[in-house]
């Protein structure tokens, strides 16, 4: 049976730093009061010239010459992201024209946090059916741009980056298996910023994200965890087959009650927040590309992929690496 598989990895992460402390110097907050609620010691932030398809772009060509595939070769782009510098052209559409994929047909897909599993959804069926042999599937996110810097709740949790995976058909056991989404607008609330189409109000309302931290919290610990269960078992595996769960690096008290959730031990969920703090699409393929560089996975390895979002959405994929 033709799978699609992650040939190649990649991610790119600005070069500026924010660390806790630097927040202190303008925030009523600490960096004991953030690491103790969040696990983030620091995030990256883009300079002024940089937009999301130019972290695409980079973390992309990392992945093109680790799977040996050149930007014409590419049938398709797919790019989880909801902060691209135009509402349109797709950010796709940009990353198509730097990489030179001109044969590449390209495409945005908007679901928050869960941007990068929707976007790899969508490229492994378009692989089942045949018309696409080589993809290139992207997560990038400038979130330091939504958020109101004297909001201690919000801005302290995110930073910008990009990661990115090559697809390839091929036939055998190795793979995406399955992939398994979940929408549900009824919590829209809990978790959105206003667009700008939104209809204009007295005074003027902000674009910032919004969010109520500790109902998402309740939410998001559920749906992984279920969600998890649910791709396990649409293959007719268990917990203790799998090698490593990439979950949406939001928090680290969320991969905690994830682990604990699904009886996974702290080796088993992968995490790099601490590092690069939640950067939404983005944070699983550049999880990944940490994890695949770094020697943590290697090739027969089952690992799932799981994400969680404003929408609210959320969903996973299964991978035979």
């Amino acid at each position: 049976m033709i799978k699609a598989r992650i040939a190649g990895t990649g991610s790119y992460v600005p070069e500026k730093v924010v660390t806790n402390f630097d927040l202190e110097k303008f925030l009523d907050t600490s960096d004991e009061w953030i690491v103790s609620r969040t696990g983030i010691h620091q995030r990256h932030v883009a300079a002024a010239d940089e937009n999301a398809s130019d972290l695409a772009t980079q973390a992309s060509r990392k992945a093109l010459e680790m799977a040996g595939v050149a930007p014409e070769e590419l049938d398709l782009i797919v790019v989880g992201t909801v902060t691209g510098e135009f509402t349109f052209p797709s950010s796709g559409c940009m990353i198509q024209k730097k990489l030179g994929a001109r044969k590449a047909f390209a495409f945005d897909v908007s679901a928050a946090c869960s941007g990068f599993i929707f976007a790899l959804s969508n490229a492994v069926n378009y692989h089942r059916l045949g018309g696409v042999k080589r993809s290139l599937v992207i997560g990038s996110e400038v979130m330091t741009r939504t958020v109101d810097w004297k909001d201690r709740n919000t801005c302290v949790l995110f930073g910008d980056g990009a990661g990115a995976v090559v697809l390839v058909s091929e036939e055998g056991e190795r793979g995406i298996l399955s992939t398994h989404l979940h929408s549900d607008g009824n919590f829209s609330e809990l978790l959105y910023q206003p667009g700008l189409g939104a209809s204009p109000t007295e005074p003027p309302q902000d674009h910032f994200v919004k969010m109520q931290g500790n109902e998402v919290f309740k939410v998001a610990v559920k749906a992984l965890s279920d969600v998890a269960l649910e791709a396990l078992e649409a293959n007719g595996l268990r917990k203790e087959d799998l090698k490593m769960i990439f979950p949406h690096q939001a928090n680290k008290r969320i991969l905690d009650a994830i682990g604990k959730r699904l009886d996974l031990g702290p080796e088993k969920v992968f995490s790099n927040v601490d590092q690069v703090a939640n950067t939404s699409a983005a944070s699983i393929p550049i999880a990944l590309d940490h994890a695949h560089r770094g020697g943590k996975i290697q090739p027969g390895d089952l690992i799932l992929l799981n994400a969680f979002g404003g929408g609210l959405t959320w969903g996973a994929a299964l991978v035979r690496w």
